[in-house]
């Protein structure tokens, strides 16, 4: 299995860090991507609903995180600067901070021409799902979980490598799904319906050569 643990991620980040000037991209000498949520989103590209950086306690960026709000859309997309990605891994933490009908948040992977894979989870409900989205959207992978408290903060982790897509809700490895139609695109977050949900060290590390 892939180690998609969030020690890794971290460990290699801080081994070769560097701030792009003018970006909120940052670097390491090797082949991870963070990105500082305390800067503007340059670079970001809102697909659906009101993203922003806000004061979110136990946000570990200078308690600032990016912070969706909106409650009247179906699905709510940010893309990050960066990419395209085939094989990659990704860490982020989320905090799900209200929403009756959904409290979610999740990883966008393989995002291109508004097709895209997700991994959520959901603060009201006890499972942990990854989806396809293609004008519409079909679930392809499901966990039993016990459901991820509101208020607090969480850790979704996912690898692509090849058609092999494996995910774990904070640090427990609950998917691990094969699956061809989408190979390769940008990075992103999500959330659904009502849910207004931070996100805080998000994490991209390339697997493999460089597209």
């Amino acid at each position: 299995m892939v180690d998609t643990s969030r020690r890794g991620f971290i460990a290699a980040t801080a081994s070769g860090a560097c701030m792009l000037a003018g970006s909120q991209l940052v670097r390491s000498a090797g082949t991870e991507e963070s990105f500082d949520f305390t800067r503007p989103l340059d670079g970001w590209e809102t697909i659906s609903g009101t993203w922003s950086i806000e004061d979110v306690p136990g946000a570990s960026q200078g308690g600032r995180a990016l912070v969706q709000r909106a409650v009247d859309k179906e699905y709510n997309v940010i893309v990050a600067p960066g990419g395209p990605y085939r094989d990659v891994q990704v860490s982020v933490r989320f905090k799900p901070i209200s929403g009756r009908e959904d409290a979610s948040g999740g990883i966008v992977f393989h995002f291109a021409e508004g097709r895209y894979y997700v991994v959520r989870a959901n603060a009201l409900e006890d499972n942990f799902r990854f989806y396809l989205y293609d004008r519409g959207r079909r679930m392809l992978a499901t966990a039993s979980v016990q459901a991820p408290a509101l208020g607090q903060w969480h850790t979704i982790q996912i690898s692509a490598q090849g058609d092999r897509v494996q995910a774990s809700l904070n640090d427990r490895a609950l998917i691990d799904h094969r699956d061809t139609r989408f190979t390769m695109g940008r990075i992103g977050l999500w959330t659904k319906a009502d849910s207004i949900t931070a996100f805080d060290d998000l994490i991209v590390r390339r697997l493999g050569t460089a597209e």
